[in-house]
């Protein structure tokens, strides 16, 4: 298993922390609340620790309220394009 201590680290709650004050939006469900932030291109695949380009929000141990998605886990090390998005009525993904 990857060393993962960059995640307790206080420059990672900083960017964590600015990167959720932006937008609370998924990157798994498109839906608010996220309470945690994932590595867009997952370590395991040699994204970046600690840029903030490849973090963004997501649904963490809690799931979504919304839709009770666990989108951290259904993501796991997986890029975007390989996990089945949520099918619903409006396109959450379509941006305002």
């Amino acid at each position: 298993m990857a060393e993962r201590a960059e995640l307790t680290s206080y420059e990672y709650r900083k960017i964590r922390a600015r990167i959720l004050a932006e937008s609370t939006v998924c990157i798994m469900c498109g839906h608010t609340g996220s309470q945690a932030v994932d590595h867009v291109v997952p370590v395991a695949r040699g994204g970046a620790r600690l840029d903030p380009e490849n973090l963004a929000p997501i649904h963490g141990v809690d799931g979504c309220p919304t839709c009770g998605r666990k989108c951290n886990n259904d993501k796991g090390d997986k890029l975007l394009s390989e996990v089945k998005r949520l099918i619903t009525s409006v396109d959450w993904y379509a941006g305002p």
